[in-house]
Parts: structure tokens; sequence; C-alpha cells
């Protein structure tokens, strides 16, 4: 680690001089191509609000843990994250209702009963600033489990990656392929779990959900294959993440609300240069 920050020193920005802005920095080099290569496949199959679900429910995982006596919630909010994305996979399984309904439902109830149970408890203003995030905050071992989950996700993506593929092209032709539908869904939303979870204390419950479907959806506009979207949708997460917390820096913002809004401007771009391509 000492190496790497001996390295950021060398670079002719000023905020590397402090120890929490050399973590902030290399947090947001591990949460962007995490988010980029969940994005593109929640593009792809249009659950573009899956991940603003499980953000809301943090609240919850959270008030769990204050329940429990847990001095860091981490642990309940994944176990609580992973449980609802199973349980919102399977109703949505049922078809009865919209997608949209069923996620704003679960999104909606899951962060009213957190709010409920932690302002119960005396502990909703000791947790409120999981609503905006603080990547400023982000230690070493934050930044461990962070590494440990994008390798994790990673390994995962390489065998998983074409039958998700064909999954998002059409749900009844990658079950006549013999895929395992319903164990790749699981799968696959665990994953956006635990990826919104660990993420969750650098980001925020408000604009998690932005960072992880903005640059796919930019992306999008400008590519032609899967391979170009996947690698694009990396790309600019990672101007996105790193300008937003430079931008931040300088201008005494907030870090997560500039990265979200460098990611709008670049979907904003994306959009006008992929209309004047066409």
């Amino acid at each position: 680690m000492q190496v790497i920050y001996d390295f950021l020193e060398m670079m002719p920005f000023s905020m590397f001089s402090y120890d929490f802005m050399k973590n902030a920095f290399l947090a947001a080099l591990l949460i962007a191509p995490l988010f980029a290569l969940l994005g593109t496949m929640a593009v792809n199959n249009k659950m573009a609000f899956f991940s603003d679900a499980l953000g809301h429910s943090a609240f919850t995982g959270i008030g769990i843990g204050v329940l429990l006596g847990m001095d860091r919630p981490l642990l309940s909010m994944l176990a609580f994250g992973i449980f609802l994305s199973l349980v919102i996979t399977k109703v949505k399984a049922a078809n009865m209702a919209s997608a949209d309904t069923i996620i704003s439902v679960f999104s909606s109830c899951a962060m009213a009963l957190g709010i409920v149970i932690l302002a119960g408890n005396g502990g909703f203003a000791k947790y409120s600033s999981y609503l905006v995030g603080d990547i400023l905050t982000v230690g070493s071992q934050d930044l461990a489990l962070l590494l440990a989950v994008l390798i994790g996700v990673y390994v995962l993506w390489v065998f998983l990656y074409n039958p998700l593929l064909l999954l998002s092209i059409n749900r009844s032709l990658a079950a006549s392929r013999g895929v395992r539908v319903v164990l790749l869904e699981n799968v696959f939303v665990v994953m956006v779990a635990v990826a919104v979870m660990v993420s969750i204390r650098a980001i925020g419950v408000l604009m998690i959900n932005s960072l992880l479907i903005l640059p796919a959806a930019s992306a999008r506009n400008i590519t032609h294959s899967a391979r170009s979207y996947h690698w694009m949708t990396t790309v600019l997460a990672l101007f996105s993440s790193v300008t937003g917390l430079i931008v931040s820096y300088y201008q005494n913002t907030s870090a997560g609300a500039t990265m979200v809004l460098t990611a709008a401007v670049l979907f904003l771009l994306t959009y006008i240069y992929g209309k004047i391509r066409k």
C-alpha cells in the first residue's frame, strides 16, 4: 500500500498529499470498474431501478444490525440486501405485476422500515450519512474489501458472461439452450447486492444507482457491439469517478454528487453524439 501512496504523491495534484484523498482515489478506481461491469447487464436487462431498491434496503439492514448490537452493520446490510434481491427476483418471476411496480413497492417499504427501526432506537442521525455517502472516509480495510469483491465479480464474469448475455437477449432462448435461468438470475442479483452494499458507505443511498446505470447508458449511446460496450462503460465510469473526485476536492463540493453529475454530463454528450451520428 505504501508503494501506491508514494506513486500517488508523485502525481501533480496537491490532494494526494493527504492519505484520505489517496484512499478516496483508490476507492474510485475500484468502484468504477465494478459498477461498470454490473451496470452493462443491469441496463441490458432493464433493471435500472433494481440497484436503487437495494440501496434503499441498506437502511433496513443497518436497522437490523443496530437491533443485534453490531458496531459495523455491513454484515446485516449484506444479508438483508441479498435476501431482498432474491425475493424481488422470485416475485418478478411470478408475473403478478410489472417489474417496475414490484421494485418500487419493495424499495419504498425497505426504506421506510429501516428509518422506523433506526428512529425508534435513536440511531437514524448516526447513520444518516449513508444517504449521501462519503468516499473521503474510506479506509484501508474498506479498500481491501472492495478489491476482494471486484476480483470475485470479475472471476464469476468470466464464466457467466455468455449465459448472462443470452439471458438478456431472450429468457426463453436461454432456457432452450440449457441455461439454468433462475440460478443465473439469482447469482447476478446477489452480485449486484454485494457490490451495492460494500460501496454504499462511499457513494450513498441516493446516488449509488446513478453511478451504476449512467456509464452503461452512456456507452450504449455510442457503441454497437458487446465488446466495445463493456470497454467503453469501464472507461466512462473511471473517467466520471476520477474526474468527479478531483473536481470535488478543488471546488469543495460533495464527492459522490460531483461524480454523478460528471457521469450525467457524459450521458448527455454521448446522447447528442449518438443522435448526430445516426
